[in-house]
Order: C-alpha cells, then structure tokens, then sequence
C-alpha cells in the first residue's frame, strides 16, 4: 500500500518560512510542524504565516508540540501543571490544521528518580488530560518514545505502551531512529502494528543525529519489511534540511511500499 509522505525539521524552527515551500517542491505529501520557535501555534503571526503558507501549498500537515522546558514527569508542581497546559494550548490551535498532535513525555530529576512510582502515575494523569482535551477538539494525540538519554521515560516499548495503556485518546509515535540509539529497534518493529504515527530518521547506533535514511547504519530493509502490511499511517521523515530531506524521499522510494 502506498503512504503519504511528510517532512519536518526542528532544525528549521527560527528560519524564515520560506523553506516550507521546498517540502512541496521535493515531492513531500505533508509537513509536520515542529511547533517550537518561529512555528509556535500560540504567536497569532506565526500561526497566521502557517495557515498562509499551507493555503498555497498543495501540503497536509500534522504537529509536534513544543518540548523545549516542558516536563510532565516534573516533580515540581507549577511546572508540571504549565507542561499540560502549554500541550493543550497547542493541541487547540492544531486542531485548525491537523487531528494529530505528537508530543514528548517527560523526564526524570535526580529527585524524581527516588519516587519513579509517583512519577509514572502523575506522567499517566497528564496524559489523561491532554488525551480528554484534545479529545474534545477532534484531535489524537501520539506519544513519542525517546533516544538514549539519561533521564527520559518511554525509551522502550515496555514503556511506551505501557504509559499509554488505558488512557484515552493517546496513542503511539514510534521514532525509528530515536529506538535505533536505544538498541529496542527490533523490539519496537515487533510492535509497529500498535504504533498510530512515525518518524524515520537516520544514525550510527548512539547519537540522535537526524541524518538521511541510508546515512547512518539502521537495517532498512528490515525495517521495511517489518512495516509492510503492518503499519498503515503516514511516514515522517526527520531532517536537518530540504537537500536531506530530498535524499531521504529518493531512499523510501527505491522500496516497493
């Protein structure tokens, strides 16, 4: 079966929008907006120049929420509280342009590791939130695993689907390259049929580099055939650029998806 095909690029979040325009022209079906910096959904003139722009493209689009300083594994009460509420203010927003919003869980305080019981059920609460806010507003929301650093939640299957198990409305974002630095890839593609969303990108097995697929040592034709016939949602491709993103696009097409 053929999937529509979008790119994002967090790299891209304090340039000027023109770029975008290269996502259509590199043959992309879609942009996933990295709702941070010059592309936060909140900033009516950044919304305004989303909409613009999307209105002249031919372009889909879903959304990542912003994740710079946010924590719904905080410990420290105030900060928790304005992670929800940050998320739901930009799930409101998405709600104009997508019904998918992905988003980040939290991470771990040194304190917080003393108490990761409490931390799971306060992480479970948030989501239960957000997944009944964007619920309301037509919206699904993915929950991301991470890459290998120290500190953050859902870096295995066990806990991704775990921190989502029984909570409305939240689903799973699976991050190919995000698991390959984790070592769980394998364990995740045993899983894709679970996942609701995906982001392929590209490294050599530790950093989170955000290379073009072929770029890095990530088994593709493993990967491949694990979501031929399993997954049936869209690819994203993460990247640092339309150059990269264009390298990228021709790698998944010499597949026979």
């Amino acid at each position: 079966m053929s999937h529509d095909i979008y790119f994002s690029s967090s790299a891209k979040v304090w340039s000027a929008i023109e770029w975008v325009y290269g996502i259509e022209e590199t043959g992309y079906d879609g942009w996933e907006i990295s709702a941070e910096g010059n592309y936060r959904l909140d900033n009516k003139e950044s919304f305004d120049s989303i909409v613009a722009t999307l209105e002249t493209t031919g372009l889909k689009a879903t959304v990542h929420a912003p994740f710079s300083d946010l924590n719904l594994a905080s410990l420290n009460y105030p900060i928790y509280k304005e992670s929800i509420r940050q998320l739901c203010e930009c799930i409101r927003h998405a709600s104009e342009l997508t019904d998918f919003v992905t988003v980040h869980p939290g991470y771990m305080s040194p304190e917080a590791r003393l108490v990761p019981d409490k931390v799971w059920s306060l992480h479970k609460e948030a989501l239960g939130e957000i997944g009944k806010f964007a619920e309301d507003y037509g919206v699904r929301v993915g929950l991301e695993n991470m890459p290998a650093i120290p500190g953050f939640l859902c870096m295995c299957p066990d806990e991704l689907f775990g921190m989502i198990d029984g909570i409305e409305n939240v689903f799973a974002t699976v991050d190919i390259g995000h698991a390959n630095t984790t070592k769980e890839l394998r364990s995740f593609l045993g899983r894709i049929g679970e996942a609701s969303h995906l982001h392929l990108h590209d490294n050599n097995g530790v950093h989170d580099d955000h290379a073009p697929l072929g770029r890095g040592n990530i088994d593709w034709d493993m990967v491949f055939s694990k979501l031929n016939g399993n997954y049936r949602g869209i690819y994203v491709v993460e990247g640092r650029s339309i150059d990269e993103a264009a390298v990228s696009l021709k790698f998944i097409r010499g597949y026979d998806l």
